[in-house]
């Protein structure tokens, strides 16, 4: 068994608030971040696959493919959006790192095992300091 890794980059905008609480609590529980006006981020995405290597071509997974997948189910959908109002795998959801990750990975678990590969781990960056590592 063996693990690949293709990194990603999009920029988003979003906002993290529950509409259940005014806006104190909101502003006590996600600070900054629950501001009306929206902040972004430039996030970096690590899409870790695993398998065994293919003996005719040398690939756990071909990564042009990979790439390919990510950009159509991923990067199109979030790249200059709000997470909030624009992405439609997100409708609904907190648009925290973490519920992100997860909504990641459910758009790319299905394509990556077509292509002969097992989804191992959807890392996102969302600043210098703060990242995510979802395992399904």
């Amino acid at each position: 068994m063996i693990h690949i890794t293709r990194r990603e980059r999009f920029c988003a905008a979003h906002m993290l608030r529950n509409e259940n609480w005014d806006d104190q609590k909101n502003l006590e529980v996600f600070g900054k971040c629950s501001n009306p006006n929206w902040h972004g981020h430039n996030f970096e995405l690590f899409v870790t696959v695993k398998g065994e290597v293919n003996p005719l071509t040398g690939f756990v997974i071909n990564l042009k493919e990979l790439s390919r997948l990510i950009e159509k189910k991923v990067i199109q959908k979030l790249d200059h959006k709000n997470i909030n109002l624009d992405v439609d795998f997100m409708a609904g959801k907190m648009a925290s790192t973490e519920v992100l990750a997860i909504a990641i990975w459910k758009q790319l678990e299905a394509g990556i095992q077509e292509m002969g590969g097992i989804l191992h781990c959807v890392k996102l960056q969302e600043t210098e300091n703060n990242f995510v590592e979802y395992y399904g």
